[in-house]
């Protein structure tokens, strides 16, 4: 059978290591696929390094859109990354009739909707494992192997650079500054790390895998972003010493009134098995009605994991090069004409149980006081411990609740650091139990 032209848009990390793959196991794609795969084009500003990587017959071009004008290329890789010239490029290779591979997740979980919409008025796929979770095959799981489900929720740890930083302020009690320098040292971290500490790169997987679940359009605007930039070791320790690990969790859910789609530090225990994903590694959680709760786990970056999902995605398509459009699974899981905006809730309407840190003054009446506050907004106390004396005069207070609804607690909050005895912000972070 004729070869399958692809082209290369980026030969940084992602680029180069789809190469890699496509030229060291090109004769166990060919068994797979019945047909080779050939890196007919790629755009790069560096042609010294294309040579070393790519085949003496890969043609190489600084004019990305070289490639996705070419007659010859079946297949147009996108591995840019970022959103500018990157959707200029999807879009006008969808638009000349080229099926699209994308390891982007900035790039659909902003501009989805429109690259889809025209993917499937000209017929044409646009495939993003590589997107979400590196080399775990959380999307193909998602759209294909859990079609049978209803699925109910999603938490994951999916970013590793944040979850390398917690991992080294649990085990090590270090600053949050102190690891994150650490981590730009290792290259874990950019210099600037505010995408992946912050939440957004793990808001735009979670805002996709959201849409994948629930038949809905991608809608990066209407998840909650919360970093871990202001998170102290103080709180990472107490949730240990209560049977607790902090983890960065993408998290949607969907509910009778809508569906929640979140990212922020969140305790969970230490008896489940995310809390056991440590370092640079990934986890996906998944509960649906039919099989219950599954769990994805792997490597989430890095050249080889995110390229094998990137070869994975091309064999997808040149299998289903000649299949008629209405057989292909859809872009978002659901046909197109069933994926429809359903109600997002706000984060004064989720659920969830929570962790809070009050530092008061020591003395007699304190914990009456704070637990009247509580039990005024429905707040229901699973434990309360005081944690020592500081300074002779304060103590702190920890405080696990049971299940409420955060507005409740936003309403707590405000009226324990009106107190007198209160010194201080309180701290608050969210629990899950991830029960299914």
């Amino acid at each position: 059978m004729k070869p399958i032209n692809i082209g290369i848009l980026g030969l940084g990390t992602v680029g180069s290591g789809t190469v890699g793959v496509l030229r060291s196991n090109a004769a166990e794609i060919s068994r797979r696929l019945g047909r080779d795969v050939n890196v007919f084009m790629v755009s790069t500003r560096n042609a010294e390094k294309a040579r070393e990587v790519c085949p003496e017959s890969t043609l190489v071009t600084a004019d990305p859109f070289e490639v996705v004008r070419h007659p010859d290329i079946d297949i147009v890789v996108e591995v840019f990354g970022g959103t500018e010239i990157a959707k200029d490029l999807v879009l006008e290779a969808i638009q000349n009739g080229k099926h699209v591979v994308t390891a982007n997740k900035k790039l659909l979980a902003e501009y989805g909707n429109e690259i889809f919409a025209l993917a499937e008025q000209k017929n044409v796929m646009v495939q993003f494992e590589a997107a979400v979770a590196g080399g775990i095959p959380i999307i193909k799981a998602l759209r294909e192997g859990l079609a049978a489900n209803n699925i109910r929720s999603i938490a994951g740890i999916i970013n590793g650079t944040s979850n390398f930083i917690l991992t080294e302020m649990r085990e090590k009690g270090s600053a949050f500054a102190d690891v994150l320098k650490k981590a730009q040292e290792l290259g874990y971290a950019e210099a600037d790390p505010t995408f992946d500490i912050e939440g957004h790169d793990a808001g735009h997987k979670i805002t996709i895998m959201s849409a994948l679940a629930f038949g809905t359009p991608v809608n990066f605007n209407a998840c909650y972003l919360e970093g871990i930039s202001k998170l102290d070791s103080r709180d990472i320790k107490y949730a240990e010493e209560l049977g607790y690990r902090v983890k960065l969790l993408g998290i949607t859910r969907k509910t009778e009134k809508g569906i929640e789609l979140r990212v922020h530090p969140t305790l969970i225990p230490e008896s489940r098995l995310l809390a056991s994903v440590n370092g640079v590694m990934n986890a996906v959680r998944v509960d649906a009605d039919m099989i219950g709760e599954t769990l994805y786990y792997g490597a989430g970056a890095g050249s080889k994991p995110t390229a094998s999902a990137v070869v994975a995605d091309i064999i997808d398509i040149s299998r289903l090069l000649t299949a008629d459009p209405g057989n292909r699974v859809p872009h978002l899981a659901f046909q197109p004409s069933q994926v429809k905006p359903q109600n997002m809730l706000g984060m004064d309407d989720i659920t969830s149980s929570y962790y809070l840190r009050v530092q008061v003054k020591d003395e007699p009446g304190v914990l009456g006081q704070i637990a009247n506050i509580l039990a005024k907004e429905g707040v229901s106390i699973e434990a309360l411990i005081q944690k020592g004396v500081l300074d002779q005069t304060d103590a702190e207070i920890v405080i696990l609740t049971h299940s409420t609804v955060e507005k409740n607690i936003n309403t707590a909050i405000a009226a324990m650091e009106a107190l007198e005895c209160v010194h201080g912000p309180v701290v608050m972070i969210r629990m899950e139990s991830l029960h299914g």
